[in-house]
């Protein structure tokens, strides 16, 4: 399954630590952004990696080249950060089956792997990881309405009074029909292409979008301080593994 990481944001609300690099390419825990990203995918089988870049794209190719870990990557070059569906646009003539779309902008220790075995079951058009979050928070974020069977029923964007507070994480899988969907979108107040309307889309035309709810933990970096925090859960996380004996 081919995997789609978008990272051609400028990541302004990072800065400092954005000045000179984009946002993909902040560390944590010793490696980019992207390089936890990129394990995340090999680890479920991607045979190839479709990166979106735009901001200081020059910084991510050098880096990774045109491989990782021995599987291939194609970049595609968003010109201007129009939103996430218009970003996906950018990558719709690589793409010919069902894919995973990741945001480069997340770090995860988390279910995954359930989104993209719920997609190969070939009942849903659509997967995603969703979590319940503060309400208070909840605006900040693509909120999710669901039926008793765990399908999606309804996606509004960062809305002011919202539905429910469960939220859209950072990782999806599709069929490539979200293409369809993406060129039917149109702006929204915030003059972005959101991913959020073209899933709507998807569900108003008859397609069946499930939710998997998240078990363990996700970071969207989005401030200095999501990053330290991050960087504390993943040390955190590496303190608790078992250390093999001396006699193995």
């Amino acid at each position: 399954m081919q995997a789609v990481v978008l990272a051609a944001g400028k990541g302004t609300r990072l800065r400092p630590l954005t000045d000179d690099k984009p946002k993909g390419m902040v560390e944590v825990d010793g490696k980019p952004i992207l390089s936890h990203c990129f394990d995340q995918l090999v680890d479920l089988g991607t045979d190839e990696l479709v990166v979106v870049v735009g901001y200081l794209k020059e910084e991510i190719i050098d880096h990774y080249g045109d491989e990782y870990e021995g599987i291939p990557i194609t970049y595609a070059h968003q010109r201007e950060q129009k939103g996430l569906a218009h970003a996906l646009l950018t990558v719709e003539e690589y793409i010919d089956d069902h894919f995973m779309l990741i945001l480069g902008d997340n770090v995860f220790e988390a279910n995954l792997a359930d989104v993209v075995r719920r997609q190969q079951e070939d009942r849903a058009d659509a997967a995603f990881l969703v979590e319940e979050v503060d309400w208070e928070e909840a605006s900040r974020y693509g909120v999710c309405d669901t039926n008793k069977y765990g399908e999606i029923t309804d996606v509004v964007e960062k809305p002011e009074e919202p539905p429910s507070n469960l939220v859209m994480t950072g990782f999806y899988t599709f069929t490539p029909a979200i293409f369809h969907a993406c060129h039917l979108v149109q702006p929204s107040n915030r003059d972005e292409y959101e991913i959020s309307e073209a899933i709507d889309l998807l569900i108003q035309s008859g397609r069946t979008i499930d939710a998997i709810g998240l078990e363990g933990w996700r970071m969207d970096i989005g401030y200095p301080e999501d990053r330290d925090e991050a960087e504390r859960r993943l040390q955190d996380g590496h303190e608790s593994e078992p250390v093999a004996s001396a006699d193995n």
